[in-house]
């Protein structure tokens, strides 16, 4: 399948980026992330070992849209969920410092 990743086209296959990426051990994953065999790569480390392109000339995005395409298994890194909102009267003890009886 041809992708394109940092302007520069790709002919990747799925058995292709297997092979590639065989022997390669995994970095920590700090971001999207994307299964290859039984292994989790970053998808930054897995565009530069298939691409043979530096890192930083390309996106996580450009590399997850064409391993989603490949039928590679793809996540991103949960976003830490938002506190939920105060309401009037916690607010207001909380300044006070006094707890709010339930």
């Amino acid at each position: 399948m041809r992708v394109v990743i940092a302007r520069f086209p790709f002919d990747l296959t799925k058995s292709g980026v297997l092979e590639s990426m065989k022997g390669v051990k995994p970095e920590p994953i700090t971001g999207d992330s994307v299964v290859i065999g039984r292994r989790h790569y970053p998808v930054k480390q897995v565009g530069e070992v298939v691409t043979r392109q530096d890192r930083r000339d390309f996106s996580a995005a450009e590399v997850t849209r064409a391993m989603s395409a490949l039928g590679f298994t793809c996540r991103s890194l949960p976003q830490d969920a938002p506190e939920p909102a105060r309401t009037p009267l916690q607010t207001a003890s909380a300044m006070l410092g006094t707890p709010v009886s339930a």
